[in-house]
Order: structure tokens, then sequence, then C-alpha cells
């Protein structure tokens, strides 16, 4: 749909615009110029003669008044009168003493002429030229001419005042600046008259190609621009006829090798992601755009090294010299499952001159195969190396026994003793793999019964209250549980394997004499155990790892006290087959704090009716 553009923003609008302002800007300053240079040129010439006329008449005033006869007054005043003009407002005369002898007012003649002067200009007889306002508020120049002895010596014997109208000449400078103006608005009109019809002669077969462009954006080539004449416009408007034909032949086959390429990208089972050769994502199939957990309009026009989180790692140019795939791992946001692995392949896209326009980037999903691949790795690395340990130990005894230590009854016992300690942690191992192995597969069945777990924690806690005499340091277990007995559905034996973990942990890791809180609680839908210690704690790097296979936090002496490493992972497993939970809370340095969580649901009395 054609966009209408407001006649302010035109092309046409513009062009006229343009014409008038500069013409309006020239013919401005030209009268600027003009009624500057008018209004200077008036004025000087107006003070110059009006200085020369006041100069002659204080010099026959100077010799009428040197003679200094009986009717000097009045031929001063006759001097006066006779040089009166049209642009002389007022003269006077006043002698040495300042006295007024003469004046051209005749109406002011009876009541100033031998009275003292008023005008303090006239006071100092020096000479004054200046322009003033009078009382009318109108310009006017005054003329002060010290009249001097006709003797020559300079001496002076009175004064000549003039007040000329001035402001006449102010107003013809006014009415010719108002008649230029006049002329330059009639000028303008005319001139805008003039802009518009030349602006609209070039504008108009511009619009028509315009209108064209719009048709061939959306697709329709049917129409053709009407050439008119042989200048510039015209040999455009051909061209663009030849454009627009082009253009839909190029946009067929296009259109054709597009709708291939989408038909063979929407049924790949691999991600592809084809860029520019500055490396923008130009091109990204359903299957990428799944993987990579985003939406077409995100990553068309991204940079793929942005896309895949390679910035740190690679450059552009790094991409297309590495022959070799590259694995990337992406976070899932949304999911518990970890992160997700993909293998990318890079492929560099070459024209026949060799010019490198792109690239071309197939992504797989290998998470599962890397996920198990690493964790049989993980797997073989720890199992062997428990085993290892235990088994050097075993096979240093029996070399030292098999080289005379059997002989020796007091080192031969204890020599027999630890081997027996090392196979029975050994088989511990083995017996905790193979439970482990079993909940993994589903083949652990699940014995559940219904049973007072007040109770049974009473019984675990009083067991290891009793082998407080049989450990190596006092420990003190405190209970605190809720009052109403609480019946949960669980495997007996495997909820004390898990308590008896805790337990043993607990106790391990206090110092000797240390207190073990064991807390029991009702929540609105669980029963939480809570078993607390005052031992060294676990670090915060460490909190999410201790539930992992073999983890241990301190290697050393989780070993010298006969742990596996795996006494935690199976309580999480059996937590987990319950539906329950397990985590830790800890303060290194101040202790942890493990919480056993199961599902728990309050039945009635009457249940057992």
């Amino acid at each position: 749909m054609e966009k209408k553009v407001r006649f302010y923003r035109s092309v046409n609008f513009k062009i006229a615009f343009s014409f008038i302002l500069i013409l309006l800007i020239s013919i401005e300053i030209i009268g600027a110029y003009f009624i500057r240079g008018l209004e200077k040129s008036t004025i000087d010439s107006f003070t110059k003669d009006m200085n020369q006329r006041v100069s002659l008449l204080s010099t026959t005033l100077g010799a009428t008044m040197a003679e200094d006869g009986e009717n000097e007054a009045d031929q001063l005043q006759r001097i006066l009168e006779n040089n009166t003009a049209a642009d002389i407002g007022e003269m006077w005369v006043v002698d040495d003493k300042g006295i007024v002898v003469a004046t051209n007012d005749v109406g002011k003649k009876d009541t100033i002429i031998g009275k003292k002067n008023e005008y303090s200009d006239i006071d100092d007889f020096s000479m004054k030229q200046y322009v003033t306002l009078d009382d009318n508020n109108k310009r006017v120049y005054i003329n002060v001419q010290p009249i001097q002895s006709p003797t020559g010596d300079s001496a002076v014997i009175g004064a000549l005042y003039v007040k000329s109208d001035i402001e006449q000449k102010y107003t013809e400078i006014s009415n010719t600046a108002l008649i230029f103006f006049t002329a330059s608005l009639i000028a303008g009109m005319i001139s805008i008259v003039v802009a518009l019809l030349v602006a609209r002669s070039i504008t108009k077969p511009i619009k028509e190609m315009q209108k064209q462009a719009i048709r061939i954006a959306q697709g329709d080539y049917s129409e053709k621009v009407d050439v008119q004449g042989h200048d510039e416009l015209s040999q455009l408007a051909e061209t663009f006829n030849k454009l627009s034909d082009r253009i839909e032949d190029a946009q067929d086959t296009m259109e054709a090798e597009r709708n291939r390429l989408d038909s063979v990208l929407t049924h790949m089972t691999d991600g592809v992601i084809a860029t520019d050769r500055r490396g923008k994502v130009i091109t990204i199939n359903e299957m990428a755009l799944s993987l990579l957990e985003t939406t077409n309009e995100e990553a068309i026009g991204q940079s793929i090294l942005t896309l895949l989180d390679l910035e740190e790692e690679y450059t552009l140019r790094k991409l297309l010299e590495t022959p070799e795939e590259i694995l990337i791992n992406r976070a899932k946001p949304d999911s518990d499952e970890g992160n997700m692995t993909l293998r990318s392949d890079f492929a560099m896209i070459r024209r026949e001159s060799g010019f490198i326009s792109g690239l071309v980037v197939v992504l797989h999903d290998v998470t599962e195969q890397e996920k198990t691949a690493e964790e049989r790795r993980q797997f073989v690395s720890n199992v062997s190396h428990e085993l290892r340990t235990p088994l050097t130990s075993v096979r240093s005894y029996l070399e030292a026994l098999e080289e005379g230590a059997w002989q020796d009854k007091a080192v031969a016992p204890e020599f027999i003793h630890v081997t027996l300690g090392e196979t029975d942690r050994m088989i511990r191992m083995i017996n905790d793999l193979l439970n482990l192995s079993r909940m993994d597969s589903g083949a652990q069945q699940m014995d559940l019964e219904l049973v007072n777990f007040n109770e049974l924690v009473d019984y675990i806690l009083d067991r290891f209250d009793m082998m407080v005499n049989s450990q190596e340091k006092n420990y003190r277990i405190v209970r605190e549980f809720t009052e109403r007995d609480l019946w949960v559905e669980i495997d007996t034996d495997k909820i004390m394997q898990v308590i008896d973990n805790v337990m043993n942990n607990a106790i391990k890791y206090s110092p000797d004499g240390g207190k073990i809180e064991v807390h029991l609680i009702e929540t609105h839908n669980n029963v939480v155990l809570s078993i607390a210690d005052e031992g060294l704690g676990i670090p915060k790097k460490d909190l999410e790892k201790v539930f992992e296979r073999f983890y241990r936090v301190d290697k050393a002496r989780a070993r010298q006290q006969g742990g596996t490493g795996l006494g935690l992972a199976i309580s999480k497993e059996v937590m987990k087959a319950h539906k329950g939970q397990i985590w830790v809370e800890s303060v290194e340095g101040k202790g942890s704090t493990f919480y056993i969580s199961l599902p728990y649901e309050p039945y009635e009395e009457d249940i057992w009716e």
C-alpha cells in the first residue's frame, strides 16, 4: 500500500521552498544593504548641509554683531528670519553674556529676547552637533556654533543655536524600505507559483517511478512507467522498466530454488545454519531453532559466534580454518537435566572464483551419547581409584607376610587385621555398587509398610546411644520430636540405611564430646527429620556435590574411617524411590545439618477400626 506523504515533506515542496528561500534571502540581503546605505547617505548629506549652512550663518551674524550699531538687534532678527527654512525648527542668537538677542520664532520673540539663555548647551560657547529627541519624541538635529569676531583675534562674541528637523529624513528612508518590502513580497508570491510549477514538472515522473517501485516490491510486474520526452528522467524511466523485467525473471528463479531448499531443510533431522561472509545468520531451519531454543526473528542477522556462544574461544577466521568438529555445551534454563551437548560441523560456502561468501553449520544433538560416555568414564575412573587404594594396601601387607612377617607374632596379627578390614571395605563398596545398579535399572523392589516414624527414629538413635562406649570419642545425641505420632508408608530397611548413613557421618565428623541434634517435625504434606552436627562443616562449593557417587569433601579422612563415598549417593536414590528428598545445609567451621523429607498424609483414628 502506498504511504501518503504530507505536502511539507514532499520533494515538490522542498524544491519550491528551497528556490523561494534562496530568492527571499537574496532579496533581504540586498534590501538590507541598500536601506542601510541609503540611510547613511541621506543622514550624512543632511548633517553636512546643515553644518555648512549654520557655519555660514554664524559668520554673517558675527560680522553684524561686530559693527555694534544701533539697529544691531533688528539686523540679527532679520538675518534669522531670512534664513529660516522648512527643515529648521528653532534658531537663537546669544551674545557673549548669554543674553538672547534674536530668534526666528516670532511668537516667542517678545518673551525671550533680552533674557538669559536657558539652554545649557550654549553656556560654554563650544561647538556641538548631535541628534536627540524633542518634547514630541521626534528626532531633531542640534547644532551649536560659536560666533567669532571677524577681526581675526578668535574672540567669541556670541553663539548660534539651531534645531533642525531630521525626523523627516528617517521618514523618507522608512517609506523607501516599505516600498522595497512590498515589491519583494509581490516578487516572492510570483516566485512561489513559478517554483511549484517547475518542481511539479520534475517530481511527476519521479512519482510514477515510485509507484512502480512499490508495485515491484509487492510482486506486481504488470505495469510499466510511462516514458515522456527525451531528457534524463525519461531515460531513467526506460531503465526502470528494463530493471522490472529482469527482477521478475530473477524472482521466479529464486523462488523455485528457495522452495527446493526449504523442503530439504525442513525435513532434515539435523540443525542447519547458513551465514553470510561476515558471519551473520541468513538461514536457519526448524531443528536448529529447537536445539538452540531461539526464534527465527532472534536468530536471523545475529552473529554465528554469538548464537552458538563461541565468542570467547573462536573468531570467524578461526572457524573457517578449523576443519574438525566442535562440541558445544549449552545450558537448559528450563530443565533439570543439565547441559545439552551439540556437535557442530562447519563448512565454507565458496563461489566459482574462490571467494568465501559464508558458512554452513550442521548441528547434531549428542547430549545422551556424551552423557553416557562421560558417566562410563567417570564410573570406571572412580571404581578403579577406590579399589586401587585398598588393593594396594592388601598387596603390601601380603608381600610383607610372604617375606616372613607372618613369623612375627607381634606384627602378623595386625597385618592380617588390616588386610581383613580393607577386604571388608571392598566388599561393602561392591555391595553398594550393586545396590546402586539395581536402583538405576529399577530392579530394586520396595517393601512398603505403614510405620510409626517417631518410634523408628527412636529405635535407631537408641542403637547409637548404646555405641557411645565402644567409640573412640564421646558424643551426645539430643532429641526433639513432635508429640504427635507420625505414620508413614516406607521401606523400613532402606530408610534405616539412610538414617544410619547420615548419623555415621555426623559422628565421624563431630569433635570429641560434640553434640548431635535430631529434630522430627510435621509440615502440611511432609515429615522432616533433621540431623545436625558440630563438625567442620562443608564448604559452600561442595554442598551440591556431596550426594554424587565417590565424592568426598575430605578424602583422606573418609578413607581412614572406612567410608566408600557411596553412602549419600545411595541415600539420595532411596529417598527418590520414596518420592522424598534429602538435602544439606552447612556453614564451614560450624557444622552441617542434613534434612530427610518424606511425603506424609495424616491418618484418621478410625482407619484402625
